[in-house]
């Protein structure tokens, strides 16, 4: 059996490894790769593999814009940090969504399913679904279509409890190992958890990610034009004129999301 790994996390990758070699699935590492670049270098030179293990967010972009490129015909498990990209997961070859951090559990029931719809694949040359595969996605999206996001923050200030509404929030900043949420008037609000913990909490409708380091909400945005290398400036609405850039990797996932 042949597997690839698109993973630029090295724990991440190490623990897909180390489950796979649990499950009694390869004797000897499989091919991990880290970014978009080389999949397709990787994909282009090799045979098809029977099962692909997909991380979302590689080192230079969005896996998708891989698969908008080069035709995955085998299945894929993606592992992610990223719940937003389930429908997209699934109109592909996706047949599971790990969500990070993930158990061995979960990865055997994962690995079973693949087991299960096995022989019911479409083949290259006729991309139709099989009634098994159907009924495993419509259960995954209905399970995911209707999430339940946070409508405030209770922000620990030095006299208290302050609560700050999610639509006043203009922008969301990791700053130094602190996560920010940032109003139009420009206060800084320290939240608990990491930016991508925060980002879950958030209707992905609403916000969208401009980098590694920040969030911005959709209803404070102005204007946006290009900027430096493949990168866009993003004005927002407010008191104060903020200007905050995407990096060049987020550009092509942030104009999808843009356009809705």
């Amino acid at each position: 059996m042949t597997i690839l790994i698109l993973e630029d996390e090295e724990p991440a990758a190490r623990q897909t490894v180390q489950f796979l070699q649990q499950a009694g699935l390869c004797a000897t590492a499989p091919p991990i790769v880290r970014s978009v670049a080389k999949a397709l270098e990787w994909l282009q030179a090799n045979p098809m593999p029977d099962l692909l293990f997909s991380d979302i967010e590689l080192l230079d972009g969005n896996v998708f814009s891989l698969y908008e490129r080069f035709r995955v015909t085998c299945p894929i498990i993606f592992t992610t940090a990223y719940d937003q990209f389930l429908l997209p997961a699934f109109r592909g070859n996706g047949i599971a969504y790990l969500l990070k951090p993930f158990t061995y559990e979960q990865f055997q029931e994962a690995l079973a399913k693949y087991h299960l719809l096995q022989g019911s694949f479409a083949q290259p040359a006729a991309p139709a679904l099989s009634s098994e595969v159907v009924r495993e996605l419509k259960e995954a999206l209905r399970l995911g279509s209707q999430p339940t996001y946070k409508q405030r923050f209770s922000v620990r200030m030095r006299n208290g409890l302050f609560i700050l509404q999610i639509e006043d929030v203009a922008y969301v900043q990791a700053d130094e190992g602190v996560t920010f949420a940032v109003d139009a008037a420009g206060t800084r609000y320290p939240l608990s958890g990491t930016l991508t913990e925060v980002e879950r909490q958030l209707n992905p409708a609403h916000f969208g990610r401009l980098n590694r380091s920040e969030l911005v909400n959709i209803a404070f945005v102005e204007k946006v034009e290009p900027y430096f290398n493949n990168r866009l400036a993003v004005k927002l609405r407010g008191k104060n004129e903020v200007i905050l850039t995407t990096s060049a990797a987020q550009t092509p996932e942030f104009r999808r999301w843009l356009e809705g």
